[in-house]
């Protein structure tokens, strides 16, 4: 009884932990591949200054701004998200 409850909780541990590095890691770098590439070539068409791949995973290095610390993680994995969720739904409806 107490070694199953044991169990289950490593168990629950494990599966926040792996889900947390998916959230973070694998959305927050894909988000930030397709916000990267947008920007670049929008930059590109209006002639203006770009960003460094790393501003648009992890914000501006020397900035006081919330969204520069916790906001560009936070959209990044929305824009992830959403990719992820359209990328199943075009194998499904295609294949």
């Amino acid at each position: 009884m107490v070694g199953e409850a044991i169990v289950e909780f490593i168990v629950e541990i494990v599966v926040r932990v792996v889900v947390e590095i998916i959230w973070h890691i694998v959305l927050n770098f894909i988000g930030g591949c397709i916000r990267w590439i947008y920007g670049t070539t929008w930059r590109t068409i209006a002639n203006r200054p770009k960003f460094k791949f790393n501003e648009y995973i992890n914000g501006p290095d020397n900035s006081n701004d919330w969204f520069d610390e916790k906001g560009h993680n936070f959209v990044n994995s929305l824009i992830g998200l959403i990719f992820v969720i359209l990328l199943i739904l075009s194998l499904i409806y295609f294949l």
